[in-house]
């Protein structure tokens, strides 16, 4: 998206849902990748003046939310998790199919950093390795991966449904 000369409010209606999208296949938790997108387009209205000039402004917010998330998880390490407590009860599925949300958690990390940026956002290969910092052959290497998984998993579905 082509957004030099545009306003914040112009790039966030239209990028948004794309980002929550892709933040939420990676870190699984809907309430965890609301904020993190806010918190990112936060920054991102703060340094609009340089976010509006990157090549690729999606890929800049993608970036800083998931850099959040490291630091979210850095400080909650050393947190105890509540007994009885169900992570998955509050997580709000209607971004993406759920079948496909779990297909999406059960992928190694990187995969799944790849197949959100590059699927969920749209971003090509170069894109994609840029904001993930590893080079192109290895966001192939994870996409190719990532996609004979899933489509293991879509078989083996398909399979036993018909059964």
């Amino acid at each position: 998206m082509n957004v030099i000369g545009g306003s914040f409010e112009e790039f966030y209606l239209a990028t948004r849902d794309r980002c929550l999208r892709a933040v939420l296949a990676v870190v699984g938790q809907r309430a965890l990748a609301e904020d993190l997108v806010a918190e990112a387009m936060c920054r991102a209205w703060r340094s609009w003046a340089t976010v509006a000039t990157h090549p690729a402004p999606q890929a800049w917010v993608m970036r800083t939310a998931l850099n959040l998330n490291v630091e979210w998880w850095r400080r909650r390490r050393r947190e105890v998790p509540l007994d009885g407590h169900d992570p998955q009860a509050a997580v709000g599925r209607d971004e993406v199919d759920p079948w496909w949300m779990d297909a999406l958690r059960r992928l190694p990390e990187r995969q799944r950093q790849v197949v959100a940026v590059r699927v969920l956002l749209d971003l090509d290969t170069a894109q994609t390795a840029e904001l993930l910092g590893m080079k192109p052959a290895t966001v192939r290497v994870h996409l190719y991966r990532a996609a004979a998984t899933l489509r293991g998993e879509l078989a083996a579905a398909t399979r036993s449904e018909g059964q």
